[in-house]
């Protein structure tokens, strides 16, 4: 329509997810919101509605930037999951050392704010720790060790996982952050190593 302002709807929704990630959904304000996407209060209600409903659409989109890496990095190793699970913490600390993004994870970030969140938002955020443990899950499913096992080491990998994002917010430096990841994985891979022996003198 002649004279209706015309904006980057996808590149309103990125900044807006920068500030949701570098602040919190608590400390994260429409004026911050307006501020970052340069849009004004009505805009940001008539495109994205709430700010609980722009929000989730920060966390999806989130999602579909870096879930696909994590999905990626998790199943480019078939038949080696303590590879897989390797190449997921590369990913997650590429992504950590990023300087061109916030610091820490949306996903660990809204997680911790969990209580303050509105329902449906509460929920899709546990929905996405979800997902992100029954990636895991299904990564180290090449493998010996029984399911209780499998499904105490993908709880671990994803609390890895978070804690790296915690301590990456905390001013941990890179080479900490690596030592943690690489702990974890000689964890993930002395536990697969124990359930295939166990399983080799039951044979």
């Amino acid at each position: 329509m002649p004279g209706r302002k015309q904006f980057d709807v996808g590149g309103a929704l990125d900044q807006a997810m920068r500030v949701f990630w570098q602040r919190g959904y608590g400390d994260t304000s429409l004026d911050a919101l307006g501020s970052a996407t340069g849009l004004g209060r009505g805009s940001l209600y008539g495109t994205f509605g709430t700010k609980d409903a722009l929000f989730r659409q920060c966390l999806a989109r989130y999602v579909s930037v870096y879930g696909v890496q994590y999905e990626q990095a998790l199943t480019a190793h078939p038949g080696d999951p303590v590879r897989a699970v390797e190449a997921f913490f590369d990913v997650i600390l590429k992504r950590i050392a990023d300087p061109s993004v916030p610091v820490g994870c949306l996903i660990a970030q809204s997680a911790a704010q969990s209580p303050t969140l509105r329902e449906e938002s509460s929920t899709v955020v546990r929905g996405l720790l979800d997902v992100q443990r029954q990636r895991v899950r299904t990564a180290l499913a090449d493998s010996p060790a029984d399911a209780q096992t499998l499904d105490e080491l993908a709880t671990f990998v994803v609390a890895v996982n978070q804690s790296l994002a915690v301590l990456s917010r905390a001013g941990t430096s890179d080479a900490e952050l690596r030592s943690v990841a690489r702990i974890a994985c000689t964890t993930v891979a002395d536990t697969l190593a124990r359930a295939a022996s166990k399983h080799a003198a039951q044979d």
